[in-house]
């Protein structure tokens, strides 16, 4: 039987394509105008000081951002990506070595351990949460394996305590992936200072974003630390003495004093999220969906709020032809992208990972979406979901 909500939206797709977004996915521009002028404030700040790279808003920041996680030690660097990268250099993985990765993750987790000359091993999640199977770890050790990356996805924390007793009966090292996690706790802790040390992205769209590519490095251990300040710095200490062959990789002083504005109001914003998130759960439950599941422990930061649909590529066509914007995260895993054909893997090799990738969507989520917004969205998903039962027994 032919579904009536995707036939009369085959019927009207010109049409509707062209109706102005009424929920975009992700809006910017909406932070900076509730903060202009104190973002205003912070950039004529920096831009009158003359000092534009390792100065006092970045030393700011760093205090600042470490007070917050409760850590010792905070690095800023120029991405996540490099903030990944950076942390394995100073815990000195070599060249072959094997470092545990999630298979259900974003492609910057892998490439920062490619990056280092390490072998990215992956392991299935749980299906639940989405992160990496704490179960399924000690069958992917061998005698090459130096490290696990455990990835809080979505912003909700992995579960740490059994990662790290897995990491400690094997002399394993942990280095956290809090890209999306900003402001996340596990069991009353925030992460970022769970494990032996943490990589965090500060891309425009996160929980706590710049206004362009920044990102940091979290740890308790001062020498870990200061080996990730000198390879940031091209290897450098003082200047024009290089130690190590280092990089360029520096958060500048505009971002910093960004970032500083921003940091103040990232609680308030994560508890707006998770108003919204509620209000989700609450419109969503009995449509034919998996909504996101959170463990007693977990305090996520709602980074994303990805529902699963057997429907997946229909339900995101719908929506976009009534103005809701909604993305996938993420269309294919790791193991299927080009970038990693020769590792091997062939499709069916990971198949829990493999079968979220094709069931997520993405649905908008940020301080700034309005209850209004959230009732368009889960109007429009309801109605899909009614549309989509008359025509076909439930998936889930």
């Amino acid at each position: 039987m032919t579904n009536p909500i995707i036939t009369e939206t085959t019927k009207n797709s010109e049409q509707l394509s062209k109706r102005s977004s009424q929920v975009p996915f992700l809006d910017l521009r909406a932070a900076y105008e509730e903060l202009k002028a104190e973002v205003d404030d912070a950039v004529s700040r920096v831009l009158g000081s003359g000092y534009y790279l390792l100065g006092k808003e970045l030393e700011a920041f760093e205090k600042e951002f470490a007070e917050y996680l409760d850590v010792r030690h905070c690095v800023a660097v120029g991405s996540g990506l490099d903030a990944l990268h950076l942390a394995l250099r100073a815990l000195e993985v070599g060249q072959g070595e094997e470092v545990l990765v999630p298979s259900n993750t974003y492609i910057a987790t892998w490439l920062a351990v490619s990056y280092a000359g390490a072998v990215p091993v992956p392991v299935e999640p749980d299906e639940r949460t989405y992160n990496i199977d704490p179960g399924k770890l000690e069958a992917a050790i061998t005698d090459r394996t130096r490290g696990i990356i455990p990835v809080h996805l979505y912003g909700q924390p992995a579960d740490m305590d059994p990662i790290l007793e897995v990491a400690r009966k094997h002399n394993l090292w942990v280095l956290e992936d809090a890209a999306q996690a900003h402001g996340a706790s596990y069991k009353g802790k925030r992460v970022g200072g769970l494990g032996d040390i943490a990589g965090w992205s500060f891309y425009p769209g996160k929980n706590l974003g710049a206004f362009g590519d920044g990102g940091a490095v979290t740890t308790n251990n001062g020498e870990f630390a200061d080996r990730v300040r000198v390879l940031r710095n091209y290897g450098s200490r003082t200047k024009y003495f290089n130690e190590v062959r280092g990089f360029n990789s520096r958060l500048d002083e505009i971002q910093a004093a960004v970032l500083r504005v921003k940091l103040k109001h990232l609680d308030g914003w994560n508890r707006r999220r998770l108003q919204i998130a509620e209000l989700y759960r609450r419109e969503l439950e009995g449509c034919d969906l998996i909504l996101p599941y959170v463990p007693e422990w977990a305090e996520p930061a709602y980074h994303l709020f990805v529902v699963r649909s057997g429907q997946r590529d229909a339900l995101h066509q719908y929506l976009e032809t009534q103005g809701i914007g909604t993305l996938i995260h993420y269309p294919v895993p790791p193991h299927l992208q080009q970038a990693y054909c020769e590792i091997g893997l062939a499709a069916g090799t990971l198949p829990i990972s493999e079968r979220i990738h094709q069931e997520v969507l993405s649905l908008p989520i940020g301080p700034h979406v309005t209850e209004a917004q959230v009732e368009t969205v889960t109007r429009a998903v309801c109605e899909f979901c009614q549309g989509s039962l008359s025509s076909k027994p439930p998936r889930f």
